[in-house]
């Protein structure tokens, strides 16, 4: 029953901070393509820092903490290749995740050289990365 219970508690976190992932590029391309309109962007900030720090964050850390926990509760998934696909596209999703913090900081600072347009695109990664990581989770594929 403790499995279950840490098991929801991953998802309930991968679900908090893929929302993060999404929605972070999101407002970064509000902020770029608005740069000139000085109050919007000085709400697009504060949305920004919250998004990140008080939403991604704490479920990243989530995630990390019930992941490992799954896995020390049962070390018998590790025999399967698709748990060691997974964590390498969770790494990726992790290095995602830094990334937004380094544009944050530079969008805060009013230095980020990235337009609209860079950042529509950045905004499909965690898309991408989320699909190939729930297909290794439900499929097994090896």
């Amino acid at each position: 029953m403790l499995y279950l219970w840490i098991k929801i508690f991953h998802i309930m976190a991968f679900t908090s901070w893929m929302a993060m992932l999404f929605y972070l590029p999101r407002l970064f391309v509000y902020h770029t393509e608005n740069a000139d309109n000085k109050n919007f962007v000085s709400v697009i900030k504060i949305q920004e820092s919250k998004l990140y720090w008080f939403i991604g964050l704490p479920a990243l850390i989530g995630v990390l903490i019930t992941g490992v926990a799954l896995i020390a509760y049962d070390v018998s998934i590790f025999k399967g290749g698709w748990l060691h696909a997974k964590i390498m596209f969770v790494l990726f999703l992790i290095i995602f995740h830094f990334l937004c913090g380094f544009y944050l900081k530079q969008l805060s600072e009013d230095r980020c050289m990235k337009s609209g347009k860079f950042f529509r695109i950045f905004n499909e990664i965690p898309t991408i990365l989320m699909f190939i990581i729930v297909v290794f989770v439900i499929l097994k594929p090896f």
